[in-house]
């Protein structure tokens, strides 16, 4: 796991390329502070930039930037590939030489050989780009399920990346500007969907995307997409293929050179990871987890329980609102982009890191693909209820108008915005997901961005296209599974585990979100796959005790709203807006908290 930066340019600005890329490194050291390289190409054209945590072949041969034998191509690669051994073995079968052993240097080889098609061979998680000197242009990919960030910035011939939005401030090319459509997808959802950002002119490659550069010519190019179909298969088939799945991917999860813990919640996914590590991996096994003095939220003595049932070496830190408020100055400046999540990745990471462990994986993905969120019954249930209602327009239109404007909760007013609309899986979701409403949010941008946008926008314009569905799916489940692995957890979920697993030089693994697992068990129909309380994941996994299974789901959840209300108030002091907006619940104060913070460290 590493940190990355680039710029690719033929303009005046060629001859000052080192102090630029120095800054735009410098900003990236937390995500790799075992080692640091530079690459200026010799025409002055290309500057990458590489901050390493070293994880495979630890010695000086992974260095990076890494070039092939005669200079020709040169890659800085963030991640990790799993299947590294297997192509590295055909990749000498047909005559290659090694001289490391990274994944590194077989992502190089193997698009060397193949091209663009080289990503489709690679299983694992990554951000890469590769130049090429002799043909004078670039290629940069992202791993399929959106694992890795990659963000970018285009002016004329100049193209700017990095691993995070900072890095690319920090070249200082750009005029630093807020996105309208990045900041009003983020007060709809509490995280700014892709390809979108907070910075105008700023975006993020999309996940199962890659770009190509030459010169002021920019392409781009989408090479994988979820797709579930439905197959015949009995549930002892479905069963044993879950099994499978799983344990391979937690095998190989646990390819590194340095020792992996897990982060343990107690919940299902987490608690599916350690019990399935168990069968793969002998000695000694490190997890990690976080308890509150809060009896309604505290969940330490489960975490504790599957610790000894696995017999783990279990470490736990009990995060109070005093601890907690002593560590939000460096989680404020750990953002790389406001989110309502992320402090929970944070602390739990912090504990990883002070145990001196630089791997962990997590059991993030396991409620996206079976099932786990009430959306899963609530968004089909809220779909066949608004079309039942589109049959008596406009009453439809007109009680939807009410609610959105004289709504008295939150969840009312968003009711509203989904009566208004076409009644679709993607506008059932948004409003059942949502942070503020539509009018409220484009209030909020009007304030924020100084009346720039002044027409009210709509879903049907296409603002925010990640979150329309664009392929036919065999079910009304399928299709929120696609939209809680497309949306919460690519643009939340993954994003905040990576910044704030990175903030402590931790790489962060996520055996659930699996290309290979998923396209595995993507034919199990949605019956089976999608059962109520994860079912299908349970029978999968036969070791999780009995006393785990009984108690009902309550996720993983800090006391926010008790602590911004008293302890942290402080840090979270009444808005200006909230005259006019209702920001009582936890979540809507931290959403334009965490913003004025952020915007506060990036206009410095």
């Amino acid at each position: 796991m590493c940190g990355i930066a680039g710029i690719l340019t033929k303009t005046k600005i060629k001859n000052n390329l080192e102090p630029l890329i120095l800054r735009m490194q410098n900003a990236l050291q937390h995500r790799g502070p075992d080692d640091q390289g530079i690459y200026i190409s010799p025409n002055k054209q290309v500057a990458f930039a590489h901050t390493r945590l070293s994880i495979i072949d630890l010695s000086t041969a992974g260095h990076q930037p890494m070039s092939t034998s005669d200079g020709r191509y040169w890659i800085t690669f963030n991640g990790e590939i799993y299947n590294f051994q297997q192509l590295r073995h055909s990749l000498e079968s047909q005559g290659e030489q090694f001289y490391s052993n990274t994944d590194t240097e077989v992502i190089l080889k193997l698009y060397q050989r193949q091209g663009a098609e080289c990503v489709n061979n690679l299983r694992g998680m990554f951000a890469f780009a590769i130049w090429d000197n002799q043909e004078q242009t670039c290629f940069i990919a992202r791993d399929p399920l959106g694992i890795k960030p990659l963000y970018y910035w285009q002016s004329g011939s100049t193209l700017v990346f990095a691993s995070e939005i900072r890095a690319i401030l920090a070249s200082k090319l750009l005029t630093i500007a807020l996105s309208p459509q990045g900041l009003y997808g983020y007060l709809i959802s509490g995280t700014v969907p892709e390809p979108y950002t907070l910075i105008e002119g700023i975006r993020c490659l999309e996940a199962g995307h890659w770009l190509h550069w030459q010169t002021d010519k920019l392409t781009q190019q989408q090479y994988w997409q979820i797709n579930f179909t439905n197959a015949t298969i009995s549930l002892t088939e479905a069963k044993e293929k879950v099994r499978n799945a799983l344990v391979d991917s937690i095998k190989n999860h646990f390819i590194s050179d340095v020792p992996v813990g897990i982060f343990l919640s107690g919940g299902i996914d987490s608690s599916s990871v350690v019990a399935l590590a168990r069968q793969t991996q002998k000695g000694n096994l490190r997890t990690y987890s976080i308890a509150f003095e809060e009896n309604e939220w505290n969940e330490g003595a489960l975490a504790q329980r599957i610790a000894k049932e696995f017999d783990t070496a279990h470490t736990e830190y009990k995060v109070t609102a005093s601890l907690g408020r002593e560590l939000l100055p460096q989680f404020l400046a750990s953002i790389d982009q406001p989110s309502i999540d992320g402090f929970n990745t944070f602390c739990v990471s912090q504990v990883a890191h002070k145990d001196g462990t630089k791997v962990v994986l997590s059991g993030l993905g396991g409620d996206e693909i079976f099932g786990g969120y009430k959306t899963f019954q609530q968004v089909p249930n809220m779909l066949r209820w608004g079309q039942q209602l589109q049959k008596i327009q406009p009453i439809s239109t007109g009680l939807g108008r009410g609610l959105a404007s004289w709504g008295k909760s939150p969840r009312l007013k968003r009711l509203g915005d989904f009566l208004q609309q076409k009644p679709t899986t993607s506008a059932a979701y948004r409003s059942f997901r949502g942070i503020f409403s539509q009018r409220e949010a484009w209030k909020i941008t009007q304030h924020y961005c100084e009346d720039s946008w002044t027409k009210f926008p709509i879903w049907e314009e296409g603002i925010f296209q990640d979150m329309n569905l664009t392929t036919n799916l065999p079910s009304l489940e399928d299709e929120v599974s696609f939209l809680e692995l497309t949306c919460y957890m690519r643009n939340q979920l993954l994003r905040d585990s990576d910044v704030m697993s990175m903030a402590w030089s931790l790489e962060l693994r996520v055996p659930l979100v699996d290309r290979v697992l998923l396209e595995t068990i993507a034919s199990i129909p949605s019956a089976m796959r999608l059962a109520p309380s994860k079912q299908l994941l349970i029978q999968a996994v036969p070791e999780l005790p009995n006393w785990l299974l009984d108690r009902p789901k309550r996720g993983f959840f800090f006391p926010f709203q008790q602590w911004i209300d008293q302890e942290w108030s402080d840090y979270f002091p009444a808005h200006e807006l909230s005259k006019n907006i209702d920001l009582k619940l936890w979540y809507r104060r931290w959403s334009l908290a965490i913003l004025d913070y952020w915007l506060q460290q990036i206009t410095g």
